[in-house]
């Protein structure tokens, strides 16, 4: 039988990455994340979960599709030719396959994500 998910319940599985041990991607700060995943389908191209992350600043995942809704914290994308969007609390938006920029986290960011990987 096929469940709705919940994404406020506990997730399966969680993981921690520490971006500092990716030095290519991070340009400012030291930011540590935590990832609940909560589904995977589409043989393994489509996920949803929860994610949070200390402040810092990276170059942003390419090769996907992302749609996050800001739970609470502060972050901002930035595009490669500098525009900036900030968002909070309540904020949702969509990243599209094909962006190109940086996360920025300002205060420690809790967002739930939907990503269709390419």
């Amino acid at each position: 039988m096929t469940q709705v998910i919940n994404l406020s319940n506990p997730a399966p599985t969680t993981t921690q990455r520490h971006l500092k041990n990716d030095p290519a991607r991070v340009t400012n700060g030291n930011p540590k994340q935590q990832i609940s995943m909560h589904y995977t389908g589409a043989g393994g191209r489509l996920k949803a979960g929860k994610w949070v992350s200390t402040p810092g600043r990276w170059h942003a995942f390419t090769g996907r599709d992302e749609y996050c809704y800001i739970l609470r914290g502060r972050c901002a994308l930035i595009h490669e030719d500098g525009t900036r969007q900030e968002f909070g609390p309540g904020d949702s938006f969509l990243i599209p396959n094909g962006f190109r920029g940086f996360w920025e986290v300002l205060e420690t960011c809790e967002k739930h994500f939907v990503i269709f990987e390419e």
